[in-house]
């Protein structure tokens, strides 16, 4: 069986307005029924108190001549009125006791014979004829005997200080009852309209209040594996305290996102300097044998037998291990501390070096320079780092498409924005893209973009990819060190 705290505030919310609701309703229901009877028991017995000390002062004279007679005709007036012969406001019947507790007169003669001890013809009394010593002055007592279908109200009657006899009045409890059906049914009738109406308002707030615990119940269980992005978060913003939960909340996941993109740039420099590092240890044991195998090749070019099979079959060999060198001397980039510092001048160049590509494709290509003056950072670095960039640009481009270089800076950066129109990058190529011989098109070394993470990384930058459909853009940042060295 499912324990009630397992249970969705989906449905516990609501659950626990309707056992609200319910329980007020019996509350309620219960207070106006206990109400309304002793409301009428009170009128009872203050109705029955005024007459009855009419007719205990009225009784005395005629107790004192021992008038029987007048005194029956007394007590029975009250039933002559058609009032008081009402269901719930008449009295069952009325007699009075003598000093000595016997009957002096009843309004039902032939129950209670006159100076008979009322305790043997009813039991009840005998409880009822204990209260009489506690009567005092001309106060009344109401007396209930146990199991009892009725209510008896005493009242003194008193000469001179003397109390001369007692009036009795006995009232039936059955209006009572018929009172509290009718009121109970009333106040039944009346609570479930109540339910009928409060009932779906109570489960329509149960569930608006019990909604953004669940929208912040499923965000947060949507963290793992992977985090969400923020506009994958639906929550609702408000001043109350779930809505300033849901809004820090989302503030820890932006935290957490951040922190987890750190750490993916942590991991892929590092695999990319462990890289950087092999590359070079490789390349510097390569480029001995290679200078060897060169200088071998034009010595005998210029000194040994001049066949010409030998000849053409040394050229194809040189031809083949110059590659080899240019392709190692592309993984041993090393900044030139000595080179002047980059102006608007090699900006032009850029452009002017790259227009037989661009002219080749039919690029529409578009620049954007916001730089004047001398920038403090080697030239021949960012020229190569752009040319690299705008050539992978230009190549990744299909014809009559666009490619725009931005170039701008802020206080302590040279940004260099590199966008264009051509292939999609997905983002699990993203990972590798710097990476050596990682080619983003049929042709070419894939070496470039390595080239350019190595000059980036030796001058304090940083290099950021955006690739989406119908636009790729590379960004650089390159900080800019005064007075240039």
């Amino acid at each position: 069986m499912m324990h009630l705290k397992n249970v969705s505030l989906k449905y516990k919310i609501p659950l626990r307005v309707t056992v609200l609701v319910i329980v007020t309703a019996f509350v309620l229901t219960s207070t106006l029924v206990y109400r309304g009877i002793d409301d009428l028991r009170n009128n009872l017995i203050a109705n029955a108190d005024r007459m009855g000390r009419v007719i205990a002062d009225t009784v005395v004279e005629p107790i004192l001549h021992d008038d029987v007679w007048r005194s029956f005709e007394i007590i029975n007036a009250p039933f002559r009125i058609p009032e008081y012969r009402a269901p719930d406001q008449g009295a069952e019947y009325i007699l009075i006791l003598d000093a000595t507790n016997k009957v002096y007169v009843a309004t039902q003669p032939a129950r209670f014979p006159i100076l008979s001890d009322p305790a043997t013809i009813e039991p009840r009394f005998t409880e009822i004829l204990k209260a009489l010593p506690d009567l005092q002055d001309s106060h009344p007592t109401v007396v209930e005997p146990h199991k009892s279908e009725n209510l008896f109200l005493l009242i003194p009657i008193q000469s001179d200080g003397l109390r001369i006899g007692t009036l009795v009045m006995s009232y039936p409890k059955s209006p009572f009852t018929s009172r509290f059906y009718s009121l109970t049914q009333g106040a039944i009738l009346i609570t479930l309209l109540v339910l009928v109406v409060l009932l779906p308002l109570g489960m329509y707030w149960g569930r608006k209040m019990a909604a953004p615990l669940l929208q912040l119940s499923d965000a947060m269980s949507n963290i793992t594996p992977n985090l969400p992005e923020s506009g994958e978060i639906m929550l609702e913003e408000s001043g109350d305290e779930i809505g300033q939960l849901g809004k820090s909340f989302k503030g820890m996941l932006a935290e957490l996102k951040e922190k987890e993109l750190l750490q993916q740039q942590v991991i892929a420099s590092d695999r990319l300097a462990a890289i950087g590092r092999l590359t070079a240890g490789i390349a510097h044991e390569i480029n001995n044998p290679l200078g060897g195998m060169l200088n071998a090749i034009s010595t005998y070019k210029r000194h040994g037998a001049q066949d010409p099979l030998i000849l053409k079959t040394l050229s194809i060999l040189e031809r083949g291990l110059i590659q080899v060198k240019e392709t190692v001397a592309a993984l041993l980039v090393e900044a030139k501390s000595k080179a002047r510092p980059f102006d608007q001048n090699d900006v032009e160049d850029i452009c002017t070096l790259i227009q037989p590509d661009v002219h080749a494709k039919h690029v529409n290509f578009a620049s954007d320079i916001e730089i004047a003056g001398i920038q403090s950072i080697p030239s021949t670095l960012a020229r190569q780092v752009i040319i690299n960039l705008l050539l992978n640009a230009v190549h990744a481009t299909q014809e009559h498409g666009q490619v725009r270089l931005h170039i701008y800076r802020d206080s302590d950066n040279l940004i260099i924005d590199v966008s264009n129109n051509g292939s999609y990058i997905p983002p699990e190529k993203v990972a590798y893209l710097f990476e050596p011989f990682t080619s983003l098109g049929e042709s070419g070394s894939g070496l470039g973009l390595w080239v350019i993470y190595q000059i980036v990384q030796q001058l304090g930058g940083s290099i950021t990819v955006q690739s989406e459909p119908d636009e790729t853009q590379f960004t650089v940042q390159l900080p800019l060190r005064e007075p240039y060295e």
